[in-house]
C-alpha cells in the first residue's frame, strides 16, 4: 500500500493529501479543478487526467467527495475507478454517503475484483489539516488491516466499526449527535443572553461539567466572536441529516429531533447562509429571539 489514488481535493481533500505525502506514500491525485490539483502537485504528488489513470497507478484509492452520485460516477462511469482498478484494488470511500450506496456500489466492483471499504471521517477541516480525524470504517476486517497504516497517517482515531456500509452508519450516527449538540448550544446561549448573562462565563460555567462537549468547546468561541467561515458548512451537514432521514425511513426508525433540525438547516439556507459553517445555525435562534450571542 506505498502507492495511493486520491479522488476529491476540497476542503478536506487538500489536507488529507498532504498528510499522506509527509508519511512517504507516493500520491497520484485527480480533480476537476485545476486549482486543486497544482498544490498537491507541488508537495510531491502525480497528476492524473481521470479516475481511471488514478486506479491503473494506484494499490489504493481514496475518494472524498460530496455525496452519492458523485462517488458513483468517479468510480463507475467509463472513465471510473472501476475500469482501472486491477483485481485485489482497494477502494476507501471517505466521503460521507448513504450506507445503501456504498454496499451498491461495491456491488458492481465486486466482479471484477476490486474491494472496498466505506471510512468516513469527523473532524472537518481543522482535524484534517493537522492529521487528527476519527474515522470510522466498514469492510472486511483483512482489508481493513491492509489499508489501517494509511488511514493512520491522516487521522488520530481509526475504527472498524463492522461490515461494509457500517462506517457510513456510525457517521450518520455522529452526525445526528453532533447536530443536536450545535442546536442545544444555540438555545442555551442564546437563552443566556436573552437573559442578560454574559455568554463568555455561562459556556465557561457550562463546559466543566455534564454539558461540557468537544462540540461545545469547538462551536461556542466561534459563536461568540461572530466567526461563521466553514468549517463545514450547512449545507453539507444539511446533505448528511438527508442520509441520516432517507436511511432512518427505509428501517421505519423515528427521529423526531433530526428532523427538528432539517427544517432548521432549510430555514437557514432559504435565508442564504447554506455555505457558512454548520455553526451558523444559532442564527435561527438569534433570528427568533432578536438577539446576538456574541462576547
Amino acid at each position: 500500500m506505498k502507492r495511493i489514488g486520491f479522488i476529491g481535493l476540497g476542503v478536506m481533500g487538500k489536507p488529507m493529501c498532504k498528510n499522506l505525502l509527509k508519511a512517504g506514500f507516493e500520491l497520484t491525485v485527480f480533480s476537476r479543478s485545476a486549482s486543486n490539483v497544482e498544490p498537491i502537485v507541488a508537495a510531491g504528488a502525480k497528476a492524473a487526467n481521470s479516475p481511471k489513470a488514478v486506479a491503473e497507478s494506484s494499490d489504493m484509492v481514496i475518494t472524498m467527495l460530496p455525496n452519492s452520485p458523485q462517488v458513483r460516477e468517479v468510480v463507475l462511469d467509463e472513465d471510473g475507478v472501476a475500469h482501472g482498478g486491477r483485481p485485489g484494488l482497494i477502494l476507501a470511500d471517505m466521503s460521507s454517503i448513504a450506507p445503501l450506496a456504498s454496499r451498491e456500489i461495491a456491488a458492481e466492483l465486486a466482479p471484477k475484483g476490486i474491494r472496498m471499504l466505506d471510512a468516513p471521517v469527523s473532524g472537518g477541516e481543522p482535524k484534517a489539516i493537522e492529521g487528527t480525524l476519527a474515522v470510522m470504517v466498514g469492510g472486511a476486517q483483512a482489508d481493513f488491516d491492509q489499508c489501517l497504516t494509511v488511514f493512520k497517517a491522516m487521522a488520530a482515531s481509526v475504527v472498524r466499526v463492522g461490515e461494509l456500509g457500517a462506517g457510513n452508519v456510525a457517521k450518520l450516527a455522529n452526525q445526528i449527535v453532533v447536530a443536536l449538540n450545535i442546536c442545544a448550544m444555540s438555545e442555551a446561549l442564546v437563552l443566556a443572553t436573552k437573559a442578560g448573562a454574559e455568554p463568555e462565563l455561562v459556556y465557561q460555567a457550562i463546559r466543566g461539567g455534564l454539558a461540557g462537549s468537544t462540540v461545545l468547546d469547538a462551536k461556542a468561541p466561534l459563536v461568540m466572536d461572530g466567526k461563521f467561515a466553514p468549517g463545514f458548512r450547512i449545507n453539507l451537514h444539511a446533505k448528511d441529516i438527508g442520509n441520516v432521514l432517507e436511511t432512518s425511513h427505509e428501517l421505519n426508525v423515528s427521529l423526531p429531533l433530526t428532523s427538528q433540525v432539517m427544517e432548521i438547516m432549510q430555514a437557514l439556507k432559504a435565508d442564504g447562509l447554506g455555505d457558512a459553517d454548520h455553526g451558523a445555525l444559532i442564527r435561527y435562534w438569534e433570528k427568533l429571539a432578536k438577539v446576538e450571542v456574541r462576547r
